[in-house]
């Protein structure tokens, strides 16, 4: 019960990132499943019609409706099968934004926790596998609402092979008696659910060894990353890392062989017994069909009606299973993806506007302010009680690890004290407004970001900008002159990753546009850490 809860709640994700990709997919698997059956039933109107008539008048019409409905059906099939591929697509890009969006969004102490890192990176990691979470979910749907379609439509057409005939001493009616009837279908019973037990077993496997798979995408990927980025390039040959790289690699590779090879095995081993059983299977079909049709019972063009469509319903019977099996397991990487998006913030936000003064006359009081990180018990900081004026410049000292950066994050409210009260003009920080109050400061942290973008957008953190007030900052902090040589001033991207015209800029440089950054905010509290 839980697992068809669990996937209601993705259908309903899958609903909110792109709307129309259920829709069509649902149209898709139903034009995909009737498709088959006009061949099978034409096809058996068409054969009886040549042989036991002959009437051109009545099998020209046949075959032209066979062809219109084939022609009307392959074009609305196509094309709902491409509209379904673009709108997976869109959805896959929109759940990647959501993603994006929720990591903006949620406190900062979830974005330092390891939960929530190692959270995306199982999201990330089902993807590469094979599209875990929320596109097998559409995917393996499609397949089931298919299969679910063509069951009912096989039964339709094959019941009438099933009629009891009353002359039970004659050949006929032995083929068509109700205990050889039984006979036959409890064979293909038996027949149909060990393939199917073998099946899931060979996909059990599979899947296990795919979770092992996972370790080594995700080994693999730090590497890759790490060496395709053109900064680390440096560290690498000065350090003679390289070697050390390709060893790390090589034992990475050698884990995917060996799963690779245990799943080839696995696929040799089943897929051979899987494919005998289908043949025999399938060889009773036609036996079963062409000893009615001797006997009398059907028409010659019925045994194509009656083997197709008990094919199709074999078939898709363990399509329907299979599908059934893979969106249960899916739904491991599915709660992974509803879990991180059901991560709430718990710092509170308070309601008070935060005072606007012309003067700048803010206070801010640590008063017994106490603070450990989240799932650890060592204090960070104890019993600290200090006040700061603004206009004043203070400056905090201390060894590595003492938590100065801490001291800073309590400060911006990227986390509250466990103990105490951090206070401003004499108000709990956590009554203000929450975006107001982190209005009042401009920070440059030890570890800041600059992106890809042009150095106006960099430096004003936004899209559009003051350019006089950005070129004001950048000559403040002494970034004049390497502007003049910038070729598109401004509207210079930085770095290369998307643009050749972007421009390498030093690391000094770049703290320099950090600094710029600080100034453009123009807030009455600047923090350099």
């Amino acid at each position: 019960m839980n697992d068809l809860k669990l996937i209601k709640e993705g259908l309903k994700a899958i609903h909110k990132l792109q709307p129309w990709v259920l829709p069509v997919t649902v149209l898709d698997s139903i034009l995909k499943a009737i498709h088959p059956f006009v061949n099978i039933y034409m096809s058996a109107k068409i054969i009886d019609e040549l042989i036991y008539s002959g009437n051109l008048d009545r099998l020209i019409p046949l075959v032209g409706i066979t062809i219109g409905l084939n022609l009307i059906i392959h074009l609305l099939s196509t094309g709902s099968g491409h509209m379904s591929t673009i709108l997976r697509d869109i959805m896959m890009q929109n759940q990647e934004m959501e993603l994006n969006k929720k990591i903006i969004e949620m406190d900062y102490e979830h974005v330092e926790n390891e939960k929530t890192h190692l959270l995306r990176a199982k999201i990330q990691e089902a993807e590469l596998q094979g599209g875990g979470g929320i596109y097998s979910l559409i995917f393996y749907f499609a397949l089931f609402l298919r299969a679910l379609v063509t069951l009912p439509l096989s039964l339709i057409l094959i019941m009438e092979i099933f009629k009891l005939s009353t002359a039970m001493n004659s050949v006929a009616g032995i083929l068509n008696s109700r205990i050889f009837n039984i006979m036959f279908v409890l064979m293909l019973a038996l027949g149909t659910i060990y393939n199917l037990k073998l099946k899931e077993n060979a996909n059990r496997k599979i899947f296990n060894s795919f979770n092992k798979i996972i370790e080594f995408n995700k080994m693999g990927l730090f590497y890759y990353d790490h060496i395709i980025d053109y900064k680390t390039g440096k560290g690498i040959r000065l350090y003679n890392q390289g070697k050390l790289i390709k060893d790390a690699f090589k034992k990475i590779t050698g884990g995917f062989f060996t799963m690779f090879e245990e799943i080839d095995r696995n696929n040799v081993k089943h897929g051979a017994i899987n494919g005998f059983i289908s043949a025999v299977l399938s060889s009773l079909v036609y036996i079963f069909a062409g000893l009615k049709a001797l006997a009398g019972q059907i028409s010659i063009g019925n045994i194509m009606k009656y083997t197709g469509s008990i094919n199709q319903f074999m078939d898709n019977s363990s399509i329907l299973l299979i599908s059934a099996m893979y969106l249960k397991t899916n739904n491991q990487y599915l709660q992974f993806y509803l879990d991180f998006l059901n991560i709430e913030g718990e710092k509170y936000n308070g309601t008070i506007p935060v005072e606007k003064r012309d003067d700048n006359e803010y206070e801010i009081e640590f008063r017994n302010v106490s603070f450990k990180y989240p799932g650890t018990n060592e204090y960070v900081l104890k019993n600290i009680s200090i006040k700061l004026r603004i206009g004043q410049r203070l400056a905090i000292v201390g060894m590595n690890g003492s938590g100065k950066t801490t001291f800073i994050k309590l400060l911006c409210r990227l986390y509250d004290p466990d103990e105490g009260q951090i206070l401003l003009n004499g108000i709990d920080i956590r009554k203000y407004d929450y975006d107001e109050y982190l209005g009042l400061f401009s920070i440059v942290f030890q570890d800041f970001n600059l992106f890809s973008f042009s150095l106006g957008q960099n430096v004003a953190a936004a899209v559009d900008f003051d350019e006089a007030r950005v070129k004001k900052a950048l000559e403040e902090v002494g970034f004049r002159e390497r502007l003049d040589n910038m070729p598109l001033d401004l509207a210079t991207p930085l770095y290369k990753d998307f643009d050749e015209e972007g421009v390498e800029i030093s690391g000094g440089e770049a703290q320099k546009i950090a600094l710029a950054r600080a100034l453009y905010k123009d807030a009455p509290i600047i923090i350099l850490d």
